[in-house]
């Protein structure tokens, strides 16, 4: 096997563990404050000569200003005199500074969106005392080393790149100055706010000591290792006896065709000395010679400096992509690159048990993003899979395939005991947005000739493919027209059996409908005013109704059979615009310029979201533990709705956030908004994935189909669109109603949807 490949091998089962330790930290963006800040001494002055009461005699107040500036003083100067102790220990700092440019160089802005990682080599000073070689000769390994390493950035890091943006400072490097750990805290102290990688080798002995040192921006501190010991004069021996063997080959060929001996040897310089000596050593170890113990010289040139290089390029490039990933991962959410590269790195591996420490090594990597970005798992261990799939043993393969597969179910929160046959449990998860990953398994099979698996695979290829038709050719019709309220229709709720909904209208009254036949079941206008939302809850037992009464609004919650009218919620001081319940049917949120979370079966308050504007629309996401509301201000702001906790907000609309939905999964969020367009967000990411720009009007209201497949869009338009939730594409449009569309619901069956107007009417369309 060639010396890089054991050498990458050996890096990855060591580093990964490394990177698993720097991604688990979790380490966070910091500002970055480069701005020079005045003393505290100063701003304590000011706050206490605002703080000083001016009532009394002017004597009283004189005093008064007397003893601040006294203690003012006193703080100056014991400021000036800390800076001053500062001043030299700085300056020792730069008389040590380990680099050849000064920190000024380094801090220097730079024009890139995203800050690059700067990366430093700190090359290896080596000796070779048991081989003949001029030590000049031997500093081009800093040479050769940082061009192969400057070749791989520019390719796939360069400085220019506008994802993964890295700044090779090749040669900055001044190894006469300190170094190892002294060499690393003085520019952290200094290059903190700074992401910086320093990649070290050091002579110990016959072996390299391969370190990192490495910072984000602003840390609290860095990380330092040694990662990897490289035998490296063993490399540099092992490269002159092969040289030797190959002119041992050459030189028999020319013997048998009569050539003197000695002319042959002169013509092979150092390889015939090399080769005297290998066949010495040979000859000695038949006789039972322990030669470890001899002081054999081999001559070395260029060639094996090289080789030498290129084990040390290999090794350096691993731990340069594999941290320049994480770091753009953890600041920038950039997916990493190095699992596209590392197939190349592998390809010429023969030894089995070697490509298993690769195999197990990458699974550190796929623990290290078990927290933060767990969905980039299946398409990762996938890719391993290919790569070791022309291997003879195929069970490395399978295992990463496997692996992939079941993360893959394990994101769709698939049951545990419908693991047990994997591709067969995919069949009932999968989606259209699934179809580059099942082609890639698809190319897996067909290349390990796994015809079963191909069978499995070929079966969901073409679900897919007959759901896209369905979804393309699926047109909704108009089932029933409800009439019955005398005002804009504000919202509609569809109940869990399908089989009944209730609305809510300005004119101060609820109607629950008998779905299939469009009659009214009952009517409830008991203290009512102008109702603004209903939620029903997951069993169906209970209604939630904000409204819009003033200055003291309120929400009622009713027992839906019995029209019983359980609690009234008091506490909001302007329109209540929204209310949602939890899937577990244990919270209810109510939204007016503040959310109020409570306790939807004893009417208990659990706490106060403090808005800045009002809140037009609100829900909770499947799982409970993120509340998402969209308010006048174009904003959503996700929250925990447990302990209020803010937790995130999204920017991305011109106008007010009029509604909001959350898929099945708890992946995906759509937000509608009078700038008259639909945003579809990743929640974990807070990345818009598609801008939807269908509709002429603001879109009111919007909803996820049962399956987390389909879009509904209600608008001022007049109409209702339906969108494919993952790919945007426009599937139909609905007419129909007279004025704005105001509401919009989905059955639990995905039979149909219910829209309420501002026509006074409430349609049901049959879509399925």
């Amino acid at each position: 096997m060639e010396p890089g490949l054991k050498l990458l091998i050996e890096l990855i089962l060591e580093f990964a563990p490394v990177i698993t330790n720097i991604v688990q930290k979790n380490l966070e963006p910091r500002p970055l404050t480069l701005q020079y800040q005045y003393p505290q001494e100063t701003e304590d002055f000011i706050q206490a000569e605002n703080s000083i009461s001016y009532v009394g005699g002017f004597e009283q107040k004189k005093q008064q200003l007397a003893d601040v500036s006294h203690q003012t003083q006193l703080k100056i100067v014991a400021y000036q005199r800390e800076t001053a102790l500062k001043l030299p220990e700085f300056q020792k700092i730069i008389d040590n500074w380990p680099l050849r440019l000064s920190p000024s160089q380094i801090l220097d802005t730079n024009n890139n969106i995203r800050k690059p990682l700067k990366i430093f080599l700190a090359p290896p000073k080596v000796k070779f005392e048991k081989f003949e070689y001029e030590e000049e000769e031997i500093s081009e390994i800093e040479t050769m080393l940082a061009e192969g390493l400057r070749e791989f950035l520019n390719k796939h890091y360069s400085l220019h790149n506008p994802v993964r943006p890295t700044e090779f400072l090749a040669g900055a490097w001044d190894s006469k100055r300190f170094h190892s750990e002294s060499s690393i805290k003085a520019l952290f102290g200094i290059l903190k706010t700074e992401p910086i990688l320093i990649l070290e080798s050091e002579a110990d002995g016959n072996y390299l000591n391969f370190r990192i040192g490495y910072w984000g921006m602003g840390p609290e501190n860095y990380y330092y290792q040694t990662i990897s010991r490289l035998p490296y004069k063993e490399i540099v021996e092992e490269s002159a006896k092969n040289r030797a063997l190959e002119w041992r080959r050459i030189r028999n060929e020319l013997l048998e065709m009569g050539e003197n001996i000695e002319e042959i040897n002169n013509l092979g310089e150092d390889n015939a000395f090399n080769l005297a000596t290998l066949e010495k050593a040979e000859k000695w170890e038949k006789k039972g010679i322990d030669i470890s113990k001899l002081s054999l010289k081999y001559r070395v040139n260029r060639q094996d400096i090289e080789s030498l290089c290129q084990v040390l390029i290999t090794g350096h490039t691993l731990a340069a992509s594999w941290i320049a990933d994480i770091f753009h991962l953890i600041h920038h959410d950039v997916a990493p690159l190095l699992p596209e590269l590392l197939p190349t790195m592998t390809e010429d591996a023969t030894d089995i048990q070697s490509v298993q420490k690769i195999a197990i090594g990458y699974q550190q990597v796929y623990q290290a993003l078990q927290v933060e970005q767990r969905s980039w798992i299946p398409e990762m261990a996938l890719q391993l899979a290919q790569s070791l799939s022309h291997l003879s043993d195929r069970t490395l393969a399978e295992e990463q395939v496997d692996y992939s597969v079941r993360t893959w179910l394990q994101l769709r929160q698939i049951p545990q005991q419908q693991l047990s046959h994997p591709l067969q449990a995919m069949r009932s998860a999968v989606g259209v947005e699934d179809k580059e990953y099942v082609e890639k398994l698809r190319e897996y099979y067909l290349a390990v000739d796994d015809r079963q698996s191909i069978s499995y695979v070929e079966e969901i290829l073409n679900a897919i493919a007959n759901f896209k038709h369905q979804c393309q050719q699926e047109c909704a019709s108009l089932k029933h027209t409800l009439t019955g309220h005398s005002g804009n229709i504000s919202s509609i709720a569809i109940c869990p059996d399908a089989q009944s909904l209730v609305s809510g209208c300005v004119d101060k009254t609820i109607m629950v409908w008998n779905v299939n036949t469009g009659k009214a079941i009952r009517t409830l206008s008991q203290s009512l005013a102008e109702v603004s939302s209903v939620a029903v809850s997951p069993d169906g037992n209970l209604l939630a109704v904000g409204s819009c009464d003033s200055p003291r609004s309120n929400v009622k919650v009713w027992h839906i059979s019995t029209g019983k009218l359980l609690h009234t919620l008091l506490g909001h001081q302007k329109p209540v615009n929204c209310v949602a319940i939890s899937s577990d049917g244990q919270i209810l949120a109510s939204g007016s310029n503040k959310i109020k979370i409570w306790n939807l079966h004893n009417g208990d308050r659990i706490c106060t979201l403090w808005h800045s504007s009002v809140v037009n629309a609100a829900v909770i996401s499947p799982d409970g533990t993120i509340l998402i509301s969209g308010s006048s201000d174009n904003k959503i702001r996700l929250w925990n709705p447990h302990t209020g906790e803010p937790l995130r907000t999204l920017n991305g609309h011109s106008g007010e956030v009029k509604s909001v939905a959350v898929s099945p999964d708890g992946q995906i969020l759509v937000s509608g908004s009078s700038d008259k367009t639909i945003k579809i967000w990743h929640i974990d990411t807070s990345k818009v994935l598609h801008t939807l720009t269908g509709h002429s009007g603001e879109v009111k209201s919007v909803v996820i189909s049962p399956n987390g497949q389909i879009l509904f869009s209600a608008s001022a338009d007049k109409t209702i669109k339906i969108w494919h939730l993952y790919t945007g594409e426009l599937l139909q449009t609905l007419t129909g109603h007279l004025e704005a569309v105001n509401c919009i619901a989905v059955s639990p069956d995905n039979q149909f949807i219910a829209s309420g107007s501002s026509d006074c009417t409430i349609k049901i369309w049959h879509v399925a």
